[in-house]
């Protein structure tokens, strides 16, 4: 089931937006200034989503995913510091010819079917043995006792949208349905990011 709506969007290369998930922004620049202003004067609701390329007209992917102002922190200079929470992802129809500084699109909202999807326990554990290597790989610290205690959502998405991926790997996994279909494909992104240079030992695309 989906609806359609129009979105005030904030194009951004590889910072995504995951349903449940929170995502901390420093908006600096004059348009999306603009933007947070009229969110919070609306819903407080944004779109966040991935331009194609870095030209202020880029067009855009497909899927993106909404985005409420659950924090906000007004600077004294006009920046804000805002914290999103992920609403429901959205799928652009058309992009509107707005008079604003910032784009708008007409968008098809998803129903959120991942909601009350669960993994299998083997799914959970191959997930969490090869998020472990990579951690490791990388020299991240990681609280592990905490990340046991989310569930599943939390988990696939949180690993989504934090991990070091390029934007295309993370529109991937943002696009793809169904929480073990995303698992599967954070699996073989870890593996593919996580691979050694032999003389170096740095993760590597090679």
């Amino acid at each position: 089931m989906t609806e359609t709506k129009r979105i005030s969007i904030f194009p951004l290369a590889g910072a995504l937006l995951f349903p449940g998930m929170h995502l901390p922004l420093h908006i600096f620049e004059d348009r999306y200034r603009a933007l947070i202003n009229d969110a919070m004067a609306r819903d407080r609701r944004i779109g966040m989503i991935q331009p194609k390329t870095d030209s202020d007209d880029s067009e855009l992917f497909d899927i993106g995913c909404i985005g409420k102002i659950v924090d906000i922190e007004a600077l004294e200079d006009g920046r804000f510091n805002i914290v999103l929470e992920g609403m429901a992802r959205f799928r652009v129809v058309e992009e509107i010819d707005a008079s604003t500084a910032f784009r708008q699109v007409r968008a098809e909202i998803e129903e959120d079917m991942e909601i009350d999807e669960v993994l299998a326990s083997t799914e959970r554990a191959a997930l969490e043995i090869e998020s472990r290597k990579f951690a490791e790989l990388q020299g991240y610290q990681v609280d592990w006792d905490s990340i046991g205690r989310l569930d599943d959502m939390s988990f696939v998405n949180g690993i989504a949208q934090i991990a070091p991926f390029d934007p295309a790997s993370k529109q991937a996994l943002l696009e793809i349905d169904g929480l073990s279909n995303r698992a599967e494909l954070i699996i073989q992104l870890l593996n593919f990011f996580g691979r050694q240079d032999g003389d170096e030992g740095r993760a590597t695309l090679q």
